[in-house]
């Protein structure tokens, strides 16, 4: 039995607002003019994504400046998120619950490995996960499954025994593309939206899912 969590806005409140206040602060610090519409543009991408776009779009021709651009906003957000995030609503006492009932538990994320371990160190979560994938390794980010594919591989887990969680449609098309079980736990004012119609089930708080709800999940 295996369970597979997206990281950024599911077990953390990193997202979106600290990445954009951080893409904001770092493009200002090297002189880079990013505007709301550009980062609309490129939301959902992977940060080296982010800034090879901007290598692009501002005709830098310099792959070493973007390559630095995002290392710099990788230590910045995990600053900010050391100083003001946190564990997200129902997140220990789901894990705790998994754990007591021997369900292997992985991460599955589109955000730097560094960052993904150092959070994870951070707020005391590490011991609780079997495999940490992060989208650093995959050819493809989210919506791609690889990402996914690879925590279940990495689980000795079959994909459809799998049950995912992610508060992200692009997470939630990479879930169920990898034939994984998806539970949607959206920003409150995306509960109702259609947009997750994918989703097994959704979610207003992982508070409100058990050991007991993930069973009736794989056994339905």
């Amino acid at each position: 039995m295996a369970a597979i969590f997206d990281m950024d806005g599911l077990l953390f409140d990193t997202d979106p607002v600290l990445w954009v206040e951080s893409m904001y602060e770092v493009a200002k610090a090297h002189g880079i003019d990013i505007s709301t519409d550009l980062l609309r543009h490129t939301k959902g991408l992977r940060i080296y994504e982010v800034t090879e776009f901007w290598n692009e779009r501002f005709g830098w021709h310099d792959a070493a400046r973007a390559q630095m651009i995002a290392e710099d906003i990788i230590d910045d957000i995990i600053a900010r998120t050391i100083r003001k995030g946190k564990i997200m609503p129902g997140v220990l006492p789901l894990l705790e619950d998994f754990t007591q009932h021997q369900v292997h538990l992985g991460v599955a994320t589109s955000s730097p490995a560094r960052m993904v371990h150092q959070l994870l160190d951070h707020f005391a979560l590490s011991t609780y996960f079997k495999a940490i994938c992060s989208a650093d390794t995959c050819v493809q980010g989210k919506p791609h499954p690889e990402v996914y594919l690879q925590c279940a591989s990495a689980l000795n887990a079959l994909p459809w025994k799998c049950v995912a969680f992610e508060d992200s449609v692009n997470g939630m098309i990479a879930a169920k593309a990898a034939r994984m079980i998806l539970v949607a736990v959206p920003e409150r004012t995306q509960i109702n939206s259609s947009k997750f119609g994918l989703a097994d089930q959704v979610l207003s708080s992982l508070e409100d899912f058990s050991y007991a709800d993930y069973i009736r999940l794989l056994e339905a």
